[in-house]
């Protein structure tokens, strides 16, 4: 009977030291949500200013005046960069990112390459038949996401010119209202006449007419650099947002399993500390009444008989 209860009592405290690491993971998840969000809402108005600026530039080579860049192939071999976790503790969340790839490269006829970042989505896309090939850690903070990006960048830019690539896709889990997350793939190259047409259709806030400063072909190919950069930045921040909320939600269902699991053991430590305080009495009284001296206690104890 110790035994067991002494079993129960380190298992309650067990569960307890758990409880507290799943509380303290789940207020840095809280807390992590909270500034990569922030860094999202901060880059809106960054990434509307380069979508105006490359509306001027794209309206002022549209120009007669202004000759037409040379058609790009906009078909060609394809590299897919996915964003995923490096941590675990996140629930579904690599896994639906991995079948959310899968399935939709599964519908692009042309030839495909996948970089990675973060180790778990690598491992889960092992396990496919899509080919793997650069890989890259996940930033911890908001600052080392810079970093990261140009890294990709200069990797996509220096297999363009080589001919190696010519389409380049985004996959990474964006925060949604309900849903926590959902998968989200966006074409971040080639920039063709479907990007070109969408962004002139945007209406100028202003009456005043834009002006290009230093030459439209100079000044479109530093907002594309911008473009491809925030475009990036954003999908990195939206994937660890969604990282860090599936990992709340994971540590918020944990610690209600604990809770539940700490409940019944208290519950079954009390009974058998209980049943056991319960034996050792009986047992006290039963050898007492054996004993002669014992039954003369009792009986006098009982009071006078009645005659």
């Amino acid at each position: 009977m110790s035994q067991t209860i002494a079993s129960l009592s380190r298992k309650i405290g067990t569960a307890g030291d758990l409880q507290s690491v799943v509380r303290t993971m789940k207020a840095v998840a809280a807390s992590s949500i909270g500034q990569f969000e922030s860094a999202v809402l901060a880059l809106d108005d960054y990434h509307r200013a380069v979508q105006l600026g490359l509306v001027a530039c794209l309206r002022e080579m549209a120009s007669p005046l202004v000759p037409a860049p040379a058609p790009r192939r906009e078909n060609g071999p394809i590299a897919a960069v996915v964003f995923g976790s490096d941590l675990g503790l996140v629930g579904q969340f690599n896994d639906v990112m991995a079948s959310f790839v899968v399935t939709t490269l599964a519908d692009l006829p042309a030839q495909k390459t996948v970089w990675t970042v973060g180790e778990r989505i690598r491992s889960r896309l092992r396990q496919t038949d899509l080919g793997l090939d650069k890989s890259f850690m996940l930033p911890g903070s908001i600052g080392a996401i810079t970093a990261l990006v140009g890294q990709i960048l200069v990797a996509l830019e220096t297999l363009r010119e080589q001919g190696a690539i010519n389409q380049v896709y985004v996959f990474h889990n964006s925060p949604h209202a309900g849903a926590i997350y959902r998968p989200v793939c966006q074409r971040l190259l080639p920039l063709d006449q479907v990007w070109r047409r969408q962004l002139t259709a945007m209406a100028w806030p202003t009456q005043n007419l834009p002006e290009v400063m230093g030459g439209g072909a100079a000044s479109l190919r530093a907002f594309v650099r911008e473009y491809l950069f925030v475009s990036l930045f954003r999908a990195c921040a939206e994937s660890l947002a969604s990282e860090n909320a599936s990992r709340l939600a994971a540590m918020q269902r944990a610690e209600k399993n604990i809770d539940e699991l700490l409940e019944a053991l208290r519950r079954s430590f009390h009974r058998l500390r209980q049943s056991g305080i319960d034996e050792e009495l009986f047992d006290l009284v039963s050898g007492f009444e054996v004993q002669p001296r014992g039954r003369n206690i009792l009986n006098n104890c009982s009071g006078p008989t009645e005659k």
